[in-house]
């Protein structure tokens, strides 16, 4: 995960795990209770469906639509990145 590596990098071990740990349990999260996750971004992009569960401790989040039979997680996203332009291409066809 690129995301662990860079906290790796710029944190050290520690912090690497930290964060690996943080996402897993927003996995488990997103697996147990997938409406939980925040409808607001979807709403503003206008992309259906769509929603956001943020990672406990750091600002990132991931990027998920619920449909009726499964969860599909679209990415691990950083708050700096740009949202707009990533989300046009991932709405589900």
């Amino acid at each position: 995960m690129d995301r662990t590596r860079y906290y790796r990098s710029e944190g050290g071990d520690a912090v690497g795990r930290r964060f690996f740990d943080a996402a897993i349990a927003a996995l488990r999260d997103i697996e147990g209770m997938p409406g939980a996750g925040s409808p607001r971004v979807g709403e503003l992009c206008d992309v259906p469906g769509l929603r956001v569960r943020r990672i406990e401790g750091f600002p990132v989040g991931w990027i998920y639509f619920v449909t009726p039979t499964h969860v599909d997680v679209v990415r691990l996203l950083a708050d700096s990145q740009d949202l707009i332009a990533i989300l046009g291409s991932a709405a589900p066809e």
